[in-house]
């Protein structure tokens, strides 16, 4: 999730753990700890752009991480806040249950998270949730607001850090529900449509939970769609891009060559442009798909010119968005 969610979500825990004892306190407590695991970010200020995006929600997003870090601020805590009455075994659980949920929620978005390094590389994602769902977000948010502005003894503050933690949890429970429901009516639909595949996944498109974005293929290349809840047709129409993996055969034995090819598990098209190789990581969707389903896609490396790789993933993420692309938008949500 965003960082400000996480701060959000943490700092509800902090209150519903030791709000009473250690006031707003306890708030700065969850969202530092919420938010600790992010500090991979800075892996990027001295890491190549493919290597610092296997870094991202690697360690630092694992048990092993959560094992170690848990013990320092326990300690750190319990020793800063003396005297009071919490032991040493609630704050170990108090900040491995706040950094554990952080590594957990994140395993529900399409980057992955690395639970299992260093052991394994391999990364978790269940694909339930959009990375910034203001639906998922704004209970916690609201939830925080209040923390912020209502006084120590307050009796509001139970009510408050109660909707900002179970809302956002039932909403969770709800896109697994949509999750599964789209996954059966897709496999269905690939079916019916005769489309093989040996690699397939389902994610939400931007911003919401309602529409789907569809990728199933082979080392030949992938059907790219899009699935509402409320379409009425059964059938996807879908955009095929051939994966071009030839492409890669002068460079494939580089270093980062191999680390997107890890990066993107597989879901990975190749195009050239002018004199340019461009690699694409369907895992983050197409700019606009929706409204231009010929659009190129969110995640493309330029092969050839590494310099001018920043933000990869985020890169036209929201580029061409108007009140037109919005409306667009909604109205393929509501089906077809």
């Amino acid at each position: 999730m965003d960082s400000l969610t996480h701060i959000a979500l943490g700092a509800c825990m902090g209150e519903a753990f030791a709000g009473k004892q250690l006031g707003k306190k306890a708030m700065l407590w969850g969202a530092l700890a919420q938010s600790i695991p992010d500090i991979d970010f800075m892996a990027s200020l001295w890491m190549s752009t493919p290597s610092g995006l296997l870094a991202h929600r690697g360690f630092t997003h694992s048990f092993l991480f959560c094992a170690l870090i848990t013990p320092l601020f326990s300690l750190v805590a319990e020793r800063l806040h003396r005297p009071h009455n919490i032991s040493l075994f609630k704050w170990v659980l108090f900040f491995g249950g706040v950094i554990f949920i952080h590594i957990f929620i994140d395993a529900f978005n399409n980057y992955g998270v690395g639970w299992l390094e260093p052991f394994s590389h391999v990364r978790i994602t269940f694909n339930a949730i959009y990375v910034a769902d203001p639906f998922f977000s704004i209970w916690p948010g609201i939830a925080f607001v209040a923390l912020l502005l209502l006084k120590k003894r307050s009796a509001q503050r139970r009510k408050w850090w109660r909707v900002g933690l179970g809302i956002a949890a039932l909403y969770l429970f709800y896109c697994m529900i949509n999750k599964a429901k789209i996954d059966n009516d897709v496999k269905g639909i690939l079916q019916k449509q005769q489309i093989s595949y040996t690699r397939y996944f389902t994610t939400p498109a931007p911003l919401q939970n309602w529409l789907w974005y569809v990728v199933a293929g082979n080392d030949s290349g992938y059907y790219v769609g899009y699935r509402s809840l409320f379409d009425r047709e059964d059938e996807i129409r879908f955009e095929y891009f051939p994966r071009n993996s030839n492409l890669l055969d002068t460079i494939r034995d580089h270093e980062e060559c191999q680390q997107l090819i890890r990066f993107s598990r597989q879901f990975y098209t190749v195009e050239k442009r002018s004199d340019t190789l461009i690699f694409n990581d369907l895992r983050f969707g197409q700019i606009i798909g929706w409204y231009n389903p010929h659009e190129q896609f969110v995640f493309h490396y330029y092969l050839n010119h590494p310099d001018d790789n920043r933000l990869v993933v985020q890169r036209g993420r929201f580029a061409k968005w108007n009140w037109k692309v919005a409306g667009s938008l909604l109205k393929r949500i509501g089906g077809r």
